[in-house]
């Protein structure tokens, strides 16, 4: 079981301050939300913590390695992500593309075998791609696309998910079926997520732990019933915000109508 762990993070990009002295530690069996306004660090913050880009200052630990040390084959078997853009430019096949989930478990010129056709199919059957596995990537939707993406990292099957917006381009059904598979696979240990996400009531209902950044390295991270009030949200996102009770849970909605006009670009 991998536990994820920044150490007095120090995060910047082109000299804007994302997160200072960040402390947080990944679990197995947590679901974090990451949240907060455009531009202000969130796909940074997943690069970094996927090994990609490099702190300022301070350390990443993949249990008591440092991440930057470990090969990136064996990383991939501990940690993978989905990027935020879902975007196949090269012909390939749609069960090509999600066998390359398996290139990390595979010796140099080795094929896949029946197991890791059985994983592709499963994954591909899980997010409603079955009978595409012929197809050309480039004819595809962009929700096919995005859904396609998810199914190679479930075919990765890593114990650490990076996800960013992962329900980008996805219609209503669809949300729900990607956060509740990837709850699934994280509530009772021994994987984690961290998904970086815009919708505020889909990290209510689905993430137990929320990190928020608000700019100027301040950030916030706990509990996501700790988190998530009017207060924190009105902080991140400078609009008030109300709750609202469901059978399910609190939902958070702007008063749109005293939403102050945006008078400039904000930058992190």
């Amino acid at each position: 079981m991998s536990v994820l762990h920044c150490q007095d993070l120090d995060l910047r990009i082109a000299g804007i301050r994302v997160a200072t002295k960040l402390e947080l530690t990944i679990q197995p069996g947590q679901f974090w939300g990451l949240l907060g306004p455009n531009g202000i660090g969130k796909t940074t913050l997943l690069k970094c913590l996927a090994g990609l880009l490099e702190p300022a200052s301070g350390a990443i630990l993949l249990e008591s390695r440092a991440l930057l040390e470990l090969p990136r084959r064996l990383l991939a078997r501990h940690i993978g992500m989905l990027q935020q853009h879902t975007v196949y430019v090269f012909d390939a096949s749609v069960m090509q593309t999600a066998l390359i989930g398996r290139h990390p478990y595979l010796g140099y010129w080795e094929r896949e075998g029946p197991e890791d056709l059985a994983m592709a199919s499963a994954a591909l059957r899980s997010v409603d791609l079955e009978g595409f596995a012929g197809r050309s990537v480039t004819g595809l939707s962009g929700g096919e696309a995005r859904r396609l993406a998810f199914a190679s990292l479930l075919v990765q099957n890593p114990e650490i998910m990076l996800l960013d917006e992962p329900t980008n381009h996805l219609d209503l059904r669809h949300q729900v079926q990607i956060m509740s598979m990837i709850r699934r696979r994280t509530e009772n240990g021994p994987r984690s997520a961290l998904a970086a996400l815009h919708d505020i009531n889909l990290a209510a209902r689905y993430c137990n732990h929320i990190i928020m950044l608000f700019g100027n390295g301040e950030w916030c991270a706990g509990p996501v019933d700790d988190m998530l009030t009017e207060a924190s949200l009105e902080r991140l996102y400078r609009c008030p915000v109300e709750r609202l009770e469901s059978p399910s849970g609190p939902r958070f909605h702007p008063q749109s109508d005293q939403v102050p006009a945006q008078t400039g670009v904000d930058r992190p």
